[in-house]
């Protein structure tokens, strides 16, 4: 633990932004998922869960948790399978 005061502030800001985006990136995760089974069974929702996950992974593009040309390249797959 660091004995500097703006060192002990940074080091809680951080823990916190990373708690964050770790959520964040989980919830982009589990939305793909969640869209990759329902193209793959041909459920009804399928088109609606699509638009969530394209949602959460722009989202995480903006935010900088992903590479933009990494979404890019899932959207690609997903609509390919769609």
């Amino acid at each position: 633990m660091p004995n500097i005061k703006s060192a002990i502030k940074r080091v809680k800001t951080s823990e916190a932004a990373n708690a964050q985006n770790s959520k964040a990136k989980s919830a982009m995760r589990t939305a793909l998922k969640k869209a990759e089974t329902a193209l793959n069974n041909n459920e009804e929702n399928a088109n609606d869960l699509l638009k969530a996950a394209y949602k959460q992974m722009d989202q995480a593009a903006n935010k900088g948790l992903i590479h933009k040309n990494a979404v890019a390249r899932q959207k690609a797959r997903l609509s390919k399978k769609a």
